[in-house]
């Protein structure tokens, strides 16, 4: 069985996200980029049923410019076999992405596909449903936990929900999408990183994958969230209420 993980470049975690100045969206040039934490949680996710025994190749795709290139050689040297990097320079919003999916899997045949469940540059955690949607598969979203049985050819995943654990058995093939606690994702060692560097990675475009990209939204503006207020130092606990109530209006 192929596993496909489909793994995004977004702006590093740890830095502090600047608007641009015509608020067209948020500044990227001169950023530390990396692979979304939810796909590499996704990437291991697939690594650990391969070295269980239950899957002979793992796939990673990722969209986009060519600086996808270096996550995609990241997904290598953490131990992905293969790696395909759909070329465009054209915004790709999440059904776009979905279609591509979909005509690599048709391409493919994997019995799995594993996806982060949100990336954390624009939060919209629609991707793997919309891509269970046009493939007809069944889903488990939110994952944390995920048990192959290879030989009655099912999955059976543990999603979280406001009321705790919910748990699914999905017929294979399946989408499943990941969530923070599912598992901690390995480093690159040193050695893979450098065999990963001399790996093919095969190149495709949305035109030779006969899907066109195109988008029903269009994106207004981007702005700053407001800036906290400094606090203030009450005397008493009758100035207290008195703030709440006749200047915050929270009681």
């Amino acid at each position: 069985m192929k596993i496909m993980v489909a793994v995004k470049r977004v702006n590093d975690y740890a830095v502090k996200i600047r608007v641009k100045a015509d608020k067209t969206g948020v500044e990227t040039n001169n950023i530390k980029m990396s692979m979304n934490p939810f796909c590499e949680i996704a990437l291991e996710e697939a690594l650990r049923i391969k070295e269980s025994g239950l899957a002979s190749e793992v796939i990673a795709v990722s969209m986009g410019s060519n600086q996808c290139v270096d996550t995609l050689r990241t997904g290598l040297a953490m131990g992905a076999d293969r790696a395909i990097h759909v070329d465009t320079t054209s915004t790709l919003y999440p059904l776009s992405v979905a279609k591509i999916l979909k005509a690599l899997i048709d391409i493919e045949k994997p019995g799995l596909l594993i996806l982060g469940k949100q990336a954390i540059d624009d939060d919209c955690n629609q991707t793997g449903q919309m891509v269970a949607g046009l493939l007809k598969w069944p889903q488990g979203t939110f994952a944390s936990k995920v048990l192959v049985d290879k030989e009655k050819q099912v999955a059976m995943v543990d999603r979280e929900v406001d009321g705790g654990l919910e748990t699914l058995c999905l017929d294979l093939p399946a989408v499943i999408t990941t969530d923070l606690r599912l598992n901690q994702p390995r480093y690159a060692t040193l050695p893979n990183i450098m065999k990963a560097k001399s790996k093919v990675i095969k190149k495709v475009t949305p035109d030779e994958l006969n899907v066109e990209i195109k988008s029903d939204l269009e994106l207004v503006q981007v702005t700053e969230p407001p800036k906290r207020k400094a606090g203030i130092i009450v005397t008493s606990v009758d100035e207290l209420i008195d703030k709440l109530k006749n200047e915050a209006h929270v009681i």
